[in-house]
């Protein structure tokens, strides 16, 4: 956090406009990869040139235009002034730390949203920005870097598999977003599989490292909620605003994302409060583990009180001590020791204290 503060200061007192990446560089090198497809044909391009894609400006069919890593500010500007794209969007896009929304700019509709994948490796989540541009008849996505969330989605274009190749642009947009919402799911199944192990630790082994696990689970779910809660309010205005640019048809299926995304937050909110629950039992346990140490110290504490009382008795240095003469005094002050000892073993194990 203290580095990304670090750099938004490198914007202190420049003009809205100025275009500089904030954030982490999570691509080498910027990937561009264009769809460009309708009901009969189907074209698919990769390539490092920019200026590639601008032929298929002019084209009445459906283009998709995805970047993979955007640190490289001549790419957004020379897209940006093809499809005359707002250079305070242009900047938005640069700028990683942007809570999801959007936002209407006549021609196009900008998108901000949150992929969030989770690393198998450090066992946390990653969150990238997504941007999306709708316009009449182009999608062009944003990405920090390459990911698979998308493939599934190129696989059904370029079999024709559904309705994607008969609908517009609004319908493939709409089939990005349901792609990033349904990749919260698996996410959250993952999140809720080690909360369920933790739960189980928790009772039976609660210490130090569990404490360390519930707490970095807990940063996950606040950061988790923090890039989804307001995605809700951005797909509302994309379902209700009554835009040209979406259809119609298209809004009942963006009804069924905000479906979705009122699922995961209500998710979310579950595993919170599981979660703020763990660290009360927790507590409770630890608390209880102290007071199972401390009951058996103190019957042992209790069973050795009368038998130092009776060494402390017959330890004492006096001269005329009737039993210090005795033959047999010794072995029976250990034969009444032993029998305390059987004694009060027997009390407390009636007790249930042991």
């Amino acid at each position: 956090m203290a580095k990304l503060t670090k750099q938004r200061s490198r914007k202190a007192g420049l003009p809205p406009g100025t275009l500089i990446h904030i954030g982490e560089k999570k691509a080498t090198e910027v990937r561009i990869r264009v769809v460009d497809y309708d009901e009969t044909h189907f074209q698919e391009v990769e390539t490092k040139v920019l200026e590639e894609c601008f032929s298929f400006k002019a084209k009445p069919s459906v283009t998709w235009i995805n970047i993979d890593g955007i640190h490289e500010i001549d790419v957004l500007e020379k897209l940006g002034d093809c499809y005359g794209i707002h250079r305070l969007v242009l900047e938005d896009i640069l700028n990683t730390d942007h809570r999801p929304k959007m936002e209407d700019y006549g021609d196009y509709i900008y998108t901000v949203l949150k992929m969030i994948s989770f690393d198998e490796e450090t066992e946390s989540i990653a969150v990238e920005q997504i941007s999306l541009i709708l316009g009449s008849n182009f999608v062009i996505s944003f990405q920090e870097r390459e990911g698979a969330v998308f493939d599934q989605l190129r696989e059904r274009i370029r079999k024709g598999n559904g309705r994607i190749r008969k609908m517009g642009a609004d319908y493939l947009a709409y089939s990005l977003l349901d792609a990033i919402v349904d990749h919260y799911f698996i996410v959250l199944e993952r999140l809720g599989e080690k909360i369920e192990f933790l739960e189980e630790e928790i009772v039976t082994q609660p210490g130090r490292d569990t404490l360390q696990i519930l707490h970095h689970l807990k940063g996950e779910m606040l950061s988790f909620r923090k890039s989804v809660w307001p995605l809700r309010e951005a797909i509302v205005r994309l379902e209700r605003g009554g835009y040209s640019l979406i259809q119609e048809s298209t809004q009942i299926y963006l009804r069924d994302v905000y479906d979705h995304t009122i699922q995961v937050i209500d998710t979310i909110e579950t595993f919170r409060e599981m979660l703020s629950g763990m660290l009360d039992i927790y507590l409770s346990s630890i608390s209880n583990k102290t007071n199972e140490v401390m009951k058996v110290l103190t019957v042992i504490a209790t069973i050795f009180m009368p038998l130092t009382f009776l060494a402390g008795v017959y330890g004492m240095n006096f001269k005329f001590m009737p039993e210090l003469e005795k033959q047999w005094g010794y072995p029976a002050v250990l034969l009444i020791m032993l029998g305390v000892c059987i004694f009060m073993f027997v009390y407390f194990k009636r007790k249930k204290w042991l």
